[in-house]
């Protein structure tokens, strides 16, 4: 996987999207971002996606710290999957391979709702 710690982890400590502090936050080498928030309460997190000019996605996880961060590593590999068939501009078959992309983002909400 190509993914490194956002701003090299300086990011770690402030506020998220969500109104959270962030405790995990990685981008990925071809334009995607994942963040895990603790939402103030021991058990609730929030889990940050997104690929960028595709999607964003927010999970909500009542788990432990741990969990949540297995559960960001799980959905790291699921996104890398995606990204990794995001066609070039100039693929003559961009069209139906776009479509096959949505289809795999669509079904990555549904296994991580």
């Amino acid at each position: 996987m190509s993914w490194t710690p956002t701003d090299d982890g300086q990011s770690i400590g402030m506020k998220g999207f969500d109104g959270g502090i962030l405790v995990a936050d990685y981008e990925h080498e071809l334009g995607a971002r994942i963040s895990v928030e603790d939402l103030g309460d021991a058990a609730h997190f929030a889990i940050t996606c997104g690929i960028y000019d595709w999607f964003f996605h927010t999970r909500f996880l009542t788990l432990t710290r741990k969990d949540a961060e297995a559960a960001c590593n799980e959905m790291q590999t699921a996104l890398d999957r995606i990204i990794n068939s995001i066609p070039l501009k100039h693929d003559p078959e961009r069209d139906s391979k776009c479509a096959a992309v949505t289809a795999s983002i669509s079904e990555f909400v549904e296994i991580f709702p």
